[in-house]
């Protein structure tokens, strides 16, 4: 059973805060990078999107810039935020193209693909 948003939490240990409605993300297209039993690539964590990441991204064989309207996706372009899989941001951020992350609109479940310490050095917010 997943967890109410209410009831999920950020890797600071707090509230899970929402990500993006525009364009809307997350697994479930809530809004939020809540953690969900069929959420198999872990789309945790809230990443502000850069040309670099998106290149790397479809590099890696992930096209999160083209439209695809049969599955409701728009397209990401630079500074949109999208919860992005948590092991393909690990990977980004050891090739030195991860992008930013809000920490307190990224899941804890992160925390099982990355270091906090590594989401801190990426942190976009205040809060980190």
């Amino acid at each position: 059973m997943v967890a109410k948003r209410s009831d999920q939490r950020n890797v600071l240990g707090g509230p899970l805060k929402m990500c993006s409605l525009e364009p809307i993300t997350g697994f479930t297209r809530s809004g939020s990078c809540e953690g969900h039993e069929e959420d198999f690539g872990c789309h945790a964590v809230c990443a502000q999107m850069t040309e670099e990441f998106l290149h790397f991204s479809r590099a890696a064989g992930n096209d999160l810039s083209t439209p695809r309207p049969e599955y409701h996706f728009p397209g990401l372009k630079p500074g949109d935020r999208w919860c992005v899989c948590a092991a393909r941001w690990e990977e980004a951020r050891l090739a030195g193209k991860a992008p930013l992350v809000v920490l307190e609109s990224t899941h804890e479940s992160a925390l099982e693909h990355v270091k906090l310490a590594d989401l801190r050095k990426h942190a976009l917010d205040v809060a980190g």
